[in-house]
């Protein structure tokens, strides 16, 4: 067991996290979509320290998170549409998978083996200030065991994986509550992952449709496992009602003991999805939920919440 440190969002918990990352150490810290477990991505005994402390696939590739454009582009193959999109949506809730660079020092694992990568710059400035005081991008996955909810506030690390990591930077909850949209860019742009940004604003930009991933292929980005972001207990999808003892979690006009968002706001939903399923989970009993509108947000809350209702193995 590790003593697992907690740090304060100031200056010297900052350079704390920093030097940890340095030494080759794993730290969550918040970013405005969940919580991340960071490592330096070009420390390949640092980023099998995050697959160790996850349990996670080492076939599941990472998200590299970076200060800046100019640093992405010193890893891979920055494109028109990359440039587009990052103008966008940058800083924020959107990953491009894009073409990796021979000469990149990401370590091996950090893409799965792949030659694509996976770069976002995140939007909280403590996020950035963590990676511009490491001078190095950062890889990270969400912060919590592998295949099981995100964390939207520094207790549900500490609650995942207090033990098993160095620190946790605590920053307060998270803004947006929902993992990045992932765009692919390596040939066609294709969504492999709705998220915080939705397909209707990425297409409008690119002036074309955004064909989604097929589920039958081959993993290629981080969130495409069939089963994941799950809570211990049985979900159940679309309920109108509890049964059987069920804790029902409404949206909109189907209330519900909570409620993701009494007013049916997405984005509220959104914010509010882990953590109201975080709260429902230590209950122990079955879960039910409401049904979701499927557009705009609601793509991506309903992405996650048939991957948490999937069968487990």
């Amino acid at each position: 067991m590790i003593d697992t440190k907690l740090l304060s969002a100031t200056d010297q918990g900052i350079d704390e996290a920093a030097a940890l990352l340095c030494a080759g150490e794993i730290v969550a810290f918040g970013t405005e979509t969940v919580y991340g477990l960071g490592a330096d991505a070009t420390q390949g005994d640092a980023v099998a320290k995050i697959y160790a402390a996850k349990d996670r696939p080492t076939f599941n590739p990472l998200i590299v998170h970076v200060c800046d454009v100019a640093m992405a582009k010193r890893f891979v193959h920055w494109t028109a549409e990359a440039e587009l999109l990052a103008q966008a949506f940058w800083p924020g809730p959107l990953t491009l998978v894009l073409p990796l660079r021979r000469e990149s020092r990401i370590a091996t694992l950090a893409s799965a083996g792949l030659n694509t990568l996976g770069v976002r710059l995140p939007a909280t400035a403590i996020a950035q200030d963590v990676i511009k005081r490491l001078g190095q991008p950062v890889a990270a996955p969400s912060a919590n065991p592998s295949g099981q909810l995100s964390p939207v506030l520094a207790s549900h690390v500490m609650e995942g994986l207090g033990g098993r990591i160095a620190a946790v930077l605590n920053s307060g909850p998270c803004t947006v509550g929902l993992e990045s949209t992932i765009v692919g860019l390596a040939q066609e742009p294709r969504l492999l992952r709705p998220g915080g940004v939705t397909r209707e604003k990425l297409e409008a930009l690119l002036g074309s449709s955004l064909p989604m991933h097929d589920p039958s292929a081959a993993i290629n980005a981080p969130g495409q496992l069939a089963s994941h972001y799950a809570p211990s207990a049985t979900l159940r999808l679309n309920a109108t009602e509890a049964t059987d003892g069920e804790m029902l979690i409404g949206f909109g006009d189907v209330p519900g003991e909570v409620s993701l968002s009494q007013s049916g706001d997405l984005s509220e939903a959104a914010r509010n999805l882990f953590d109201v399923l975080h709260e429902a989970d230590r209950i122990d009993r079955p879960l039910a939920v409401a049904p979701i509108p499927d557009s705009g947000l609601g793509v991506a809350i309903n992405d996650r919440l048939a991957r948490a209702a999937a069968p487990r193995d």
